[in-house]
């Protein structure tokens, strides 16, 4: 118990002076699939760390594009594998080499216009991995995928047009009757581990994820960071951009370094296997409150909710990638285009209505104490994503 709660309070030994470990000496060997992602990162970051439960851990990195200047910085050795894993070929060829793997944790999606269309290349995505792994991989004993709360509420396409689970939302809640591509990945997921004696699985379904990774399909933090230093290069007011509802309602969110740290959890306790959790930080904010914060680490003196202003940052940045460029060369910041760095789309979508909370009880009655503070989380996610010099 005392990793988590020294993770979580940041009272953890320090371990700068920790040095690679030699490769005989490996306990277990880890995959990530998505190494480049929000929890991918975190990943990478925390498994090799020498108190992390069931070190010490060799780990491989899978990820489609080229390794990034922000992961190669990691202190720990990783293994880096650049594939692309919805090439069936390609998976295979590179992953079935990797015999010494034993965990495996699948944090990658991608995204498509349709859910029918998500539902098809991520499923194709997992079950390639799996089937490049699990015959020629003899020690494999555990697989954990990576979902999230659409399980109980439905993909983007469907929100406002069908009836979610009541929140909090608990585990046991029945599937909703429309199309999710997590409940494709989960059926290939107990389909393949039954091909192999002893095998076992695990998934977590976290919220809106605070964390840090420019190649993120949803990386919150850092789009609000991008919002916030156009509003402040523009000396304008950084509005809130979403409805009253998310301005005054509580809020849940789940830490990368917290998800990760519960994959592990999944990984080593007899308790976790088998079975789906849900991650969260355990407390619950406003954004009314978080806003504020954001405008002082911007240095941004005028901020907040504007009634009846209905603002949407899909719209609100059309038109800035010149402003954009302007802010990286005087700043000096790694080259980025405003596409690569502001997710428009899933801030209106994450701002634009009421939370749903979920319940961490199944968790903790089983043994996993992690938790964050939220407000914490959200400026050190601000703080990760200003010293990569992604913003001002």
């Amino acid at each position: 118990m005392s990793w988590w709660w020294e993770r979580a309070t940041g009272t953890e030994k320090s371990t700068k002076e920790e040095e690679a470990e030699d490769p005989r000496s490996f306990q277990n060997v880890a995959l990530i699939i998505g190494v480049t992602g929000i929890v991918g990162n975190s990943l990478a970051e925390i498994l090799p760390l020498r108190n992390t439960p069931g070190a010490p851990w060799k780990v491989y990195g899978v990820a489609r594009r080229t390794r990034p200047t922000w992961n190669a910085n990691h202190p720990h050795q990783l293994n880096y594998i650049q594939c692309d894993i919805s090439d069936q070929n390609d998976a295979e060829s590179k992953l079935s080499p990797l015999t010494d793997v034993t965990h495996i944790f699948y944090v990658s999606w991608t995204s498509r216009l349709t859910e029918a269309q998500n539902i098809q290349v991520n499923a194709a995505m997992i079950r390639n991995v799996l089937r490049a792994m699990i015959p020629y991989a003899p020690n494999l004993r555990h697989v954990s995928l990576q979902t999230g709360a659409k399980h109980y509420v439905g993909p983007f396409e469907l929100f406002g047009k069908i009836t979610p689970h009541d929140p909090p939302f608990v585990e046991d809640l029945p599937r909703l009757q429309a199309p999710n591509f997590y409940y494709a990945q989960e059926d290939i997921l107990f389909d393949e581990v039954r091909k192999k004696k002893n095998l076992t699985w695990f998934v977590n379904r976290p919220q809106v994820i605070f964390g840090f990774s420019p190649y993120s399909l949803m990386n919150l933090v850092g789009t609000l960071c991008v919002y916030a230093a156009i509003c402040k290069h523009e000396r304008v007011p950084l509005w809130f951009p979403g409805t009253k509802a998310a301005w005054e309602c509580y809020s849940t969110a789940s830490d990368a370094d917290l998800i990760a740290e519960q994959h592990v959890w999944g990984a080593v306790e007899a308790g976790a296997k088998n079975e789906a959790f849900n991650v969260s930080n355990g407390d619950v904010f406003k954004w009314k409150h978080v806003w504020r914060v954001l405008a002082e680490r911007f240095g941004i003196g005028e901020y907040g909710f504007v009634e009846g202003s209905n603002l949407r940052l899909s719209e609100m940045m059309k038109g800035k990638g010149q402003v954009w460029e302007e802010i990286v060369r005087e700043n000096g910041l790694q080259r980025t285009k405003l596409e690569e760095v502001g997710d428009w789309w899933f801030a209106d979508v994450i701002l634009g209505g009421e939370a749903m909370l979920d319940s961490m009880n199944k968790a903790k009655e089983h043994g996993f104490l992690g938790f964050r503070n939220s407000h914490k989380s959200f400026l050190r996610w601000i703080d990760r994503t200003r010293d990569y010099k992604i913003v001002p």
